[in-house]
């Protein structure tokens, strides 16, 4: 393990060495001055090796990438230390914004796959036009040439029918495909460099596994070396050669990928491998609680069909799906998507109706009954969802969303629901001092703990959380986690988890229910089923959570 002082590569500087960062500093201005964000960052890429810069949100090592590829907010700027790309120092061009020369870089030099592809491709454009104009933008190829290249490129990048396809926009593709499409993007000039920006923590473990498989092959063909920035340790152990664990703004250790999984020298470090999913799935399964079980939630014979617009074809997303969940206990529904497990999570919130089958809670169901009767029934189950930043009202105040559901079922006067509000804050570990604060500014941490407080008020019997950490880096992740255990535990609740996550279903659950195609091919107590798989689709999503291999 090498220290802060010595940077992964060769601090001397060598033929090798194709990205070399050296006491990066940057700053943003604001009203009161500038604030610095980054505290003298080194690093370095050798060609043809793969270096991944790991941390929690915040800790800068997004910001680093923006900063070494000149893509930083308008109001940011280098203010000190030293960039230097192929033997090319690029700093003054970074302090100054020089986006002319900065452009001849992206693109031919550097390429990027960047986090979120729904917001990095123009949903208006055919995949690929967008191809072809990164082609044409850097004098590769024009017209005719550069569609055909296009084509080539996304059938590279495992894009199947890839002809038919580059006529399609962004919409008609998976959430996988759409990040093929950057890849093959990023890749269209053949950089030394790739830059990817939690390319695939939006992805299902066994769609993340095919992205990266592709990408290390691509990349390894080209010999491009690889900076992967990622908050999970494990998986830049399973994909880097070498590791930069990043903490507010500053570098805390950096060495061998494998050595750092498996003795991290640094208190934040080991923070990160304990949060890491491979040490999850090792946990031992949680005990259930003692006393006779309380049924809260019974699902039986559960399906769900959809006519396809302008077709006869009818699809089944849920197909016969059985299970229930008793007080104090939570089940998990994990597959990949389109499994047809927040489908079931739609119909037992009632959102949607099924087409047979039937879900009780409580022992009464939500189909049949009387607008009254059903409103009462809901009462006793509430929901948290998976975006912390999408699922809040902006414009509300945190008192104002966490008292929602009391003043829309007309329950109690202001006074005692503020006294409820700040009861429920107390319930989520969040300041009192909050209640009068914005979503915007609070973390997603917070904003999530705002949205558990939420489904708390009416005090239900069963919350549904569907992906309800998979937008959370694996710090804030295992916070939320802590805290719905110790609320499940004080209140007796009964969760539903939806997760395509099994190590965060590991974590959280008593049983699991395996879908795949709106069937459940495996179910039963957690423990039995992730130690020893009967099918062999959980065998394969068990096999595919990041650094399993390298702990």
């Amino acid at each position: 393990m090498s220290p802060v002082e010595n940077p992964v590569g060769n601090p001397g500087g060598s033929a090798d060495e194709l990205l070399r960062v050296r006491d990066l500093r940057v700053g943003y201005r604001t009203g009161a001055g500038t604030t610095e964000v980054l505290h003298g960052v080194d690093l370095t890429v050798r060609r043809g090796h793969r270096v991944a810069v790991v941390g929690a949100s915040g800790s800068g090592k997004s910001t680093t990438a923006t900063a070494v590829l000149g893509l930083l907010p308008g109001n940011g700027r280098v203010t000190g230390g030293s960039v230097v790309l192929a033997g090319e120092d690029v700093t003054e061009a970074l302090a100054r914004g020089d986006d002319r020369r900065l452009r001849r870089l992206r693109g031919r030099r550097v390429g990027l796959v960047p986090q979120d592809p729904m917001s990095n491709l123009n949903p208006s454009a055919r995949v690929g036009r967008q191809v072809a104009e990164t082609l044409e933008f850097h004098g590769l190829a024009r017209g005719a040439a550069a569609r055909e290249r296009a084509v080539r490129l996304l059938e590279e990048a495992g894009i199947p029918d890839a002809a038919r396809r580059a006529k399609q926009y962004p919409h008609e593709f998976s959430g996988g495909m759409r990040q093929r499409v950057l890849i093959a993007i990023a890749l269209a000039a053949e950089p030394d460099l790739l830059v990817a920006d939690e390319p695939t923590s939006a992805l299902d473990v066994t769609v993340q596994r095919q992205i990266l498989d592709h990408l290390e092959s691509l990349t390894a063909a080209r010999g491009t070396s690889l900076l992967l920035i990622t908050h999970d340790l494990g998986l830049a152990a399973d994909r880097c050669d070498d590791v930069v664990v990043m903490s507010e703004g500053r570098v805390v250790e950096t060495g061998p990928a494998r050595g750092v999984l498996r003795a991290p020298q640094h208190d934040y470090s080991r923070a990160l491998v304990a949060a890491s999913p491979a040490g999850a799935v090792a946990a031992p399964a949680r005990p259930l609680p003692a006393g006779e079980p309380r049924e809260v939630l019974r699902v039986d014979g559960l399906v769900k069909e959809y006519r396809v617009r302008g077709q006869r074809e009818v699809v089944r997303a849920v197909d016969g799906v059985s299970f229930s969940v008793a007080a104090g206990t939570s089940t998990a529904v994990v597959g990949e998507s389109g499994s047809g497990k927040t489908t079931t999570a739609r119909l037992v919130l009632g959102l949607e109706d099924p087409t047979s089958g039937t879900v009780l809670i409580g022992g009464e169901s939500l189909t049949g009954a009387g607008r009254q009767r059903r409103r009462e029934v809901r009462r006793g189950l509430q929901p948290v969802f998976q975006d912390p930043y999408g699922s809040l009202d902006p414009t509300k105040t945190v008192e104002r969303l966490v008292d929602e559901p009391l003043r829309v079922f007309g329950v109690g006067d202001t006074a005692s629901r503020r006294a409820r509000v700040a009861e429920l804050l107390d319930h989520v570990a969040l300041s009192r001092a909050l209640a009068q604060r914005r979503p915007a500014e609070l973390s997603g941490g917070q904003r999530q703990r705002v949205a558990v407080a939420r489904a708390l008020a009416l005090d239900p019997q069963l919350v549904v959380c569907d992906e309800a950490v998979s937008a959370l880096d694996v710090l804030v992740q295992r916070q939320v986690l802590q805290l719905l255990d110790r609320l499940q535990r004080e209140l007796g609740l009964a969760y539903l988890f939806i997760t395509h996550d099994l190590a965060v279903a590991r974590e959280i659950a008593h049983d699991v229910l395996v879908m795949r195609r709106g069937q459940v091919v495996e179910q039963g107590r957690i423990d039995a089923v992730f130690d020893d798989p009967q099918h062999e689709y959980t065998a394969d999503l068990l096999s595919a959570i990041p650094g399993r291999a390298a702990a």
